[in-house]
């Protein structure tokens, strides 16, 4: 055991993370050259085109140091704020753990939130300053932020880039000296702790884990603890680029283990295994149900491809334990599921790769957050409101909760005043502010999530020309008026369209969405009352204007009863069409409420 180094890299997006390590696995020859391209460990086509982690991979090194040799266990996290419980499962992994910051960007929200994640688990900390050979790279400036963050030396801080490998061996040798060894008894029961899982469509889930006390054998009967079930360990071994399969594997090691799960709902992130004959007593603490943030309806463009949708959404969680779905059906896009995620980018995500691996053509509806109902008849037990349509009647209801995150945002001090503005319109209390150079601002603020999850960060990177970094966490429901505002076509109610939102900003929205739905709804034989309401009170109306055929242009000269005659007799069509005429809504109205200030 005192040879084997667990440690994970913490970054924001973008400052190097899956290139540094490439160039780890290459002076390591783990990988050869042949089979080493630019971001080894992201296999998926998202992860290389966006340059960011989805899922988070491990890989096993070996090392060789002063004549010993080590195994370096690189446990990589997700760099996105929605996978954040993936990333504390990864941390409670590992005894050490690389601070990587841009030499060029600096400290960014992120790295500091997964910072802390870190300093919590006792993690040893190796900052580390990288893309030192960029022109614009200001190396002086940032490592005197790490230092002020960490209260190091500035000499402890290694200069590295990812790119050029300059500085790589050095932080090899600070990884082997400064990381401590596994702490854990070889002798005790089997305790292992879950940090990720991937499903094999030859062989089912394959789970990977890093032994904390005892050992786990092949053949050998385990007990998954939070789900009661037990399973054979028909397969262990480490991970190497590809799986290596061994008899034992000891304490401390990380590795995979084969026991031919076919449902990923049965082995969770931060579960503990033990053996059957010998279990453990207690599991490893830390463990928690993922829940999901954000929901939205996704529905099949064609209502024939409901079924196939299904099935799509069913293989995507195999790869995908977080995402939850369940069937539901709107009057105005027939039948599809609502679907739950962790946030925006899990969403674009599950989007992206039903359009990709499954070719499903989907609508996606507008995106809303779970609410607490309480009724007046009882008024301590929480109803769960996930969906606009579940809103109770106004009059049986006694309050409503909303979910707050406590949202960090760094930016630089020339943006304070636009970033301020932005977060007080979406309903933010400014809970800190503090410089942390004379020109970067740590902003705090707590506020709805269901603020957050429209157009939040997009206008955020604008108003702030990209430079405005932000990362949030949940701290709990607060009470809020909220009221439900329908939109109403032709009279008719379109309920993929209705949201929940504060009573304060409900006439404001109402306007600019029936504003918007005028621009987007093509133009009918017939006028069409675009109207938003709450409840029986029409707060907002836009008209779309028929389209006219010139019935006059036939009568030159004559007598004016002539035209008033065609006139009227158009007149009357159109009313007669209006009673039997329905509104098709096309799809880019279902988004556009996203961006209603564009």
């Amino acid at each position: 055991m005192k040879n084997i180094r667990n440690f994970c890299i913490i970054a924001h997006i973008d400052h190097g993370k899956s290139t540094l390590a490439d160039r780890l696995l290459e002076y390591t020859h783990t990988v050869s050259q042949r089979e080493l391209q630019a971001q080894t460990l992201d296999d998926m086509d998202l992860e290389k085109e966006r340059g960011i982690t989805i899922k988070s991979h491990a890989i096993q090194m070996d090392y060789e140091y002063n004549g010993e040799k080590y195994v370096l266990n690189l446990i990589d996290t997700p760099g996105h704020v929605d996978f954040s419980y993936e990333v504390s499962r990864s941390i409670a992994a590992c005894e050490g753990a690389l601070l990587i910051v841009d030499a060029a960007q600096s400290i960014q929200a992120q790295t500091i939130s997964n910072l802390y994640l870190a300093l919590e688990n006792d993690l040893e900390i190796i900052p580390v300053l990288n893309k030192i050979d960029l022109p614009s790279a200001n190396p002086e400036e940032v490592t005197d932020e790490i230092v002020n963050l960490l209260g190091c030396a500035p000499e402890e801080v290694l200069r590295v880039s990812g790119k050029t490998g300059e500085g790589v061996l050095e932080l090899l040798e600070q990884i082997v000296k400064k990381i401590p060894a596994p702490q854990g008894d070889s002798k005790a029961p089997l305790q292992a702790l879950i940090f990720d899982s991937v499903f094999n469509p030859f062989r089912g889930i394959e789970a990977y884990f890093k032994v904390v006390n005892g050992s786990i054998r092949k053949g050998q009967k385990v007990k998954f603890m939070a789900t009661g079930k037990t399973y054979d360990a028909d397969e262990v071994g480490t991970l190497k680029l590809k799986q290596v399969p061994k008899n034992i594997i000891d304490c401390g090691d990380v590795g995979y283990i084969i026991s031919g799960i076919k449902d990923a709902r049965e082995v969770k992130v931060g579960d503990t295994i033990t053996s059957v004959e010998n279990p453990a007593t207690i599991a490893i603490e830390g463990f928690e149900e993922v829940k999901p943030m954000v929901f939205a309806g996704i529905y099949p463009v064609e209502s024939e491809d409901f079924e196939e949708l299904r099935v799509s959404l069913e293989k995507l969680r195999l790869n995908d334990a977080s995402l939850v779905f369940e069937a539901e059906s709107s009057a105005a896009l027939g039948f599809g599921f609502r679907c739950g995620f962790l946030g925006m980018l899990h969403m674009e995500i599950v989007q992206e790769r039903l359009d990709r691996e499954f070719d499903m053509n989907v609508i996606t509806t507008v995106p809303n957050v779970s609410y607490l109902g309480y009724t007046k008849k009882d008024p301590e037990v929480a109803i769960l409101i996930n969906n606009p349509s579940e809103m109770m009647d106004p009059t049986t209801m006694e309050r409503v909760e909303e979910p707050y995150i406590k949202a960090s945002i760094i930016t630089k001090s020339d943006f304070v005043g636009a970033v301020m503005t932005l977060c007080i319109e979406k309903r933010g209390e400014i809970v800190n502010q503090s410089y942390l150079t004379s020109e970067r601002v740590e902003l705090v603020f707590n506020m709805p999530l269901s603020e957050v999850v429209f157009d939040f960060y997009d206008r955020l990177k604008s108003i702030s020309k990209g430079y405005a970094s932000f990362d949030y966490h949940p701290i709990g429901f607060r009470p809020s008026k909220l009221v439900k505002m329908d939109i109403l076509i032709n009279g008719d109610m379109v309920d993929a369209l209705s949201s929940l939102i504060h009573v304060d900003n409900a006439y404001s929205i109402g306007k600019k969405m029936c504003e918007k739905l005028r621009e987007l709804i093509p133009r009918q034989q017939f006028d069409i009352a675009v109207q938003a309401a709450l409840g029986t009170k029409v707060i907002a109306r836009e008209t779309i204007k028929a389209l006219r055929k010139d019935v006059t242009a036939k009568c030159y000269g004559g007598d004016i009863s002539r035209k008033r005659k065609l006139l009227e007799k158009q007149k009357e069509g159109k009313k007669k069409m209006k009673q039997i005429g329905r509104v098709e809504v096309p799809q880019s109205a279902f988004m556009a409420v996203l961006k209603l200030n564009d």
